[in-house]
C-alpha cells in the first residue's frame, strides 16, 4: 500500500479528534486544514494496534448496556430515560475468548460520518479491527478486584481510553469504561441505534461534569447493588472503587466524587475544572492530577488546577508531563503514529511515551490507593521517567 495514502487516511481520522479541556470553547480545524484533509485519497483500510496489556492477566471486555428509569436523558428528554453503553474490561484468563472490536460497526459510521472529513476513503470497519488487546467471552481470573470507572473527553467515543482500560484489566482491575450518550460521535445503545452527539455544535460543556457525575454514580449503583446488572459484577470488591478520566472526563471526576463517597481515589489527566470544590467534599481521599506541561504546571496556564489543589486534604499528587499534548493520554496519537503521522508543533514526548507514561502513574496511583501497596513511582522525580515533573505549589 502506498505510503503517502495511507499517512492521508489517518491525517484526517486525528483532524477529525479535537479534545477539548472541559469548559474550552470549542475549536473547528482551519479552512486550509480541513480543505486539504478532505481533498487527501484515503486507502480502502488500514489496520492499527494498540500496545499491549503489561500486566500478568488478560483482557476481557464486555458491552453492558444499562437505563436509568429514574432518570430523563438531560440532552434528549423526547429519548426518554437516560440510556448508557458501558464497555466493562475484567482480568481474564489467558487464550480464551476471541478478539474484541475497538467499537460497534454502528459508531464507527457514526464516527467517520461526523469527524473524519468527506472526501476520503477511510472505512468503519477499519476502526473496527483496530486491534485493541481485549477478548470477548475470556474467562474471568479469580479472586475479587478494585473497580475503577473511565470517562472520556468531550465529543471522544469511549473507545478512545481502550488502551488504558485494558492495561488496568492486565494489573488486577474491573474496568467500567462509560460512553455518556448524546455527547460524542456515537455509543451504540440496547436497540441496536447508536445516536449522535446532541451537544457538539452547542459547545455546551459546562453542566457535563454534574451530568456525568450523575451517569457514574448510576454505573456504580448497577454494579455493586443486591442486584447487579453484569454477570461478572462478583469480581467487584465494593469497597475499593476509584475514577479517571480525560479532559472534562477529568473535571467530571471530581463532581462524582463529591457527590458520591464511594469513589476513594479519583485521576484527572489534562481537563480543566469548571468549578472549585471545598476540601470537606473529597474527606481526605486521594486525587491525582496528569496533565501536559504547558498548561498544567504550579502556576501554569490553567489555574484551576492550583486552586483546586490548595483545598484538598488527603493524598494530592500533582504532575506534569513535558512535550506531552492534550491527546497524548488517550490511544489516537498512538494509533496515528503507527502510519507515520507526526506529532502536533511543540511534542516532544513520543505517542507511545505518552501512553506508557500514562498507563505507569495511573496504574500506580490505583495499586497505592485502591490496593495498598507501595508505588516508589509516587514517591518523586525519576531518572527513568524525566519528563515527569512533580508539582509542590
Amino acid at each position: 500500500m502506498n505510503r503517502s495514502r495511507r499517512i492521508a487516511a489517518v491525517a484526517a481520522l486525528v483532524l477529525a479528534l479535537p479534545l477539548p479541556m472541559a469548559g474550552a470553547a470549542m475549536a473547528s480545524p482551519s479552512p486550509s486544514a480541513t480543505t486539504a484533509a478532505a481533498a487527501a485519497v484515503a486507502p480502502a483500510a488500514f489496520h492499527a494496534e494498540l500496545p499491549r496489556p503489561t500486566g500478568r492477566y488478560a483482557a476481557g471486555e464486555e458491552v453492558l448496556h444499562l437505563t436509568d428509569q429514574g432518570r430523563t436523558d438531560p440532552w434528549v428528554p423526547s429519548a426518554g430515560p437516560r440510556q448508557l453503553a458501558v464497555s466493562m474490561f475484567y482480568p481474564a484468563r489467558p487464550s480464551t475468548g476471541g478478539p474484541a472490536p475497538y467499537m460497534s460497526l454502528g459508531e464507527a459510521q457514526g464516527f467517520v460520518a461526523t469527524r473524519v472529513p468527506a472526501g476520503t476513503s477511510l472505512q468503519p470497519q477499519d476502526l473496527v479491527n483496530i486491534d485493541t488487546h481485549a477478548y470477548t467471552g475470556a474467562k474471568a481470573a479469580g479472586g475479587k478486584f478494585p473497580l475503577v470507572v473511565l470517562s472520556p473527553g468531550f465529543e471522544n467515543p469511549r473507545a478512545t481510553l481502550t488502551g488504558l482500560a485494558t492495561d488496568l484489566a492486565s494489573h488486577g482491575y474491573v474496568v467500567a469504561l462509560v460512553g455518556h450518550t448524546y455527547e460524542d460521535s456515537g455509543e451504540t445503545l440496547a436497540d441496536g441505534s447508536t445516536p449522535g452527539c446532541a451537544l457538539c455544535d452547542t459547545g455546551a460543556s459546562d453542566s457535563l461534569p454534574d451530568s456525568r457525575a450523575k451517569d457514574v454514580s448510576f454505573v456504580l449503583d448497577q454494579l455493586t447493588g443486591h442486584h447487579p446488572a453484569w454477570r461478572l459484577a462478583h469480581l467487584i470488591d465494593r469497597d475499593r472503587i476509584g475514577m479517571a478520566g480525560h479532559s472534562i472526563g477529568g473535571a467530571s471526576t471530581l463532581n462524582a466524587m463529591a457527590d458520591d463517597r464511594r469513589i476513594l481515589a479519583g485521576v484527572n489527566m489534562d481537563g480543566g475544572f469548571g468549578r472549585v470544590f471545598p476540601a470537606d467534599d473529597l474527606a481526605g481521599r486521594s486525587f491525582l492530577l496528569l496533565g501536559k506541561e504547558s498548561d498544567h504546571t504550579a502556576g501554569g496556564g490553567d489555574t484551576s488546577w492550583g486552586k483546586a489543589w490548595a483545598g484538598w486534604k488527603g493524598y494530592k499528587p500533582w504532575l506534569a508531563v513535558a512535550g506531552a499534548n492534550h491527546a497524548s493520554f488517550t490511544d489516537v496519537p498512538v494509533l496515528a503514529a503507527e502510519i507515520g503521522i507526526p506529532s502536533p508543533p511543540g511534542t516532544t514526548t513520543s505517542p507511545e511515551r505518552g501512553m506508557q507514561l500514562t498507563r505507569e502513574y495511573v496504574g500506580a496511583f490505583f495499586d497505592r490507593t485502591l490496593k495498598g501497596t507501595s508505588q516508589p513511582l509516587l514517591d518523586g522525580p525519576s531518572a527513568a521517567n524525566p519528563e515527569v515533573l512533580f508539582q509542590h505549589p
